[in-house]
């Protein structure tokens, strides 16, 4: 496996709305474990092909759950992923992107949502997430059309080292 270069803003690339992945072969399996390795290296929490140069609509989340220790984190691979179904209640809250290196920003996102998505393997999946798992996945999707959290932002600043401590990229 191999940690990959991050493409950080302004790079115009980030703005792009990415192609839908069609092909599932040995060269997108390679991909995925990379991005993985990436992703832990960085450290994150989720990493969108954007992120690395490619503009595929391919992202990867690692996520434990809060509370038990002892859980092994959760790993997701979504291809082609669309968001099916959104909360009404929304929630504020601060985020971080390996992209936007130094900033944080508080934004407002759905509580609860529906992924629709095809695994590393091309074969269909359904998520229903909710908190921070939520927040996560629509922020990786976001990087799919383009869309950086900077722009949804109601405000961004450079955290002090604590908060950047606390905040999951």
């Amino acid at each position: 496996m191999a940690i990959l270069d991050i493409v950080t803003f302004p790079t115009p690339s980030l703005r792009l709305k990415s192609k839908k992945v069609s092909k599932f072969d040995a060269e997108l399996q390679t991909l995925i474990d990379n991005m993985f390795e990436t992703m832990r290296a960085a450290p994150g929490v989720g990493l969108a092909a954007p992120q690395i140069g490619q503009s595929i609509r391919l992202v990867v989340v690692e996520y434990k759950e809060d509370g038990d220790e002892n859980a092994k984190p959760r790993k997701y691979v979504l291809v082609n992923p669309e968001i099916i179904k959104r909360s009404e209640e929304k929630v504020t809250d601060i985020e971080g992107c390996l992209s936007v290196p130094g900033l944080a920003g508080k934004v407002e996102r759905h509580e609860a949502i529906t992924v629709r998505a095809k695994n590393r393997f091309g074969k269909p999946l359904k998520i229903d997430a909710e908190g921070w798992l939520a927040r996560i996945f629509q922020h990786e999707i976001d990087h799919l059309d383009g869309v950086l959290y900077i722009d949804r932002a109601e405000e961004v600043f450079e955290p002090t080292p604590e908060e950047a401590e606390q905040i999951k990229d």
